[in-house]
């Protein structure tokens, strides 16, 4: 079972995970994140990435190490992780990987309530849906054959990896739910388009 964490933003992971690498200030990191475009897996900005400093510093995780200034630049705090901080990212870590656990993503809802559409629309939303799944897909697997052609290790790139799976499977169900609402034998179209017809009676009803 996944524990609730002290600090519980996904860049806080992140930010832990770079300070193994050396001691950091708060600009520089979110500098970091920003060049190995972070962004892609982890939502942040640069007051969100000063927040979580301070998050993980009252929980323990990481310390102010010193403070420089550089010219006439503002002084900056340099951070470094604590033990407990990385004992924490190696749980969080552990848990993340090992512990499935239940998203909300916006498709799944829309898909709960995608009755109240009519089976038209929704099939032509669907072949719109499918072309830029197709472009998706298309711009990850150049990034990722760019990024390795630079000599960046495959492992570094696990994500895209993940991220081109489950675009080829939402593909996939979206080209199996368009041939179940088509198929001209069983399809679900005409029973679907008539509870909608029904339905909008009703409600002409209702308003009258």
């Amino acid at each position: 079972m996944v524990k609730k964490r002290a600090v519980g933003n996904l860049l806080g992971l992140a930010v832990l995970a770079y300070l193994t690498r050396g001691s950091m200030h708060p600009y520089e990191m979110s500098r970091t994140l920003r060049h190995n475009d972070d962004g892609r897996s982890i939502k942040f900005n640069p007051g969100s990435v000063y927040m979580v400093f301070e998050q993980l510093t009252k929980a323990g995780f990481i310390v102010a190490q010193e403070t420089r200034r550089d010219g006439a630049r503002p002084e900056r705090t340099i951070y470094a992780i604590t033990d407990a901080g990385s004992q924490e990212l190696h749980d969080w870590l552990r848990d993340l990987v090992e512990e499935p656990q239940h998203e909300f993503p916006q498709f799944v809802a829309a898909l709960s309530l995608i009755a109240a559409l009519p089976p038209d629309e929704v099939t032509e939303l669907l072949r719109r849906r499918a072309d830029r799944l197709g472009e998706q897909r298309a711009e990850i697997r150049d990034l990722i054959d760019r990024t390795v052609a630079d000599g960046v290790h495959p492992l570094f790139l696990i994500e895209e990896e993940y991220r081109l799976d489950l675009l080829e499977a939402d593909a996939s169900f979206v080209d199996r739910f368009i041939e179940r609402i088509t198929d001209p034998r069983s399809g679900w179209g005409p029973q679907w388009a008539e509870l909608h017809a029904q339905s909008d009676t009703t409600d002409e009803r209702t308003q009258s």
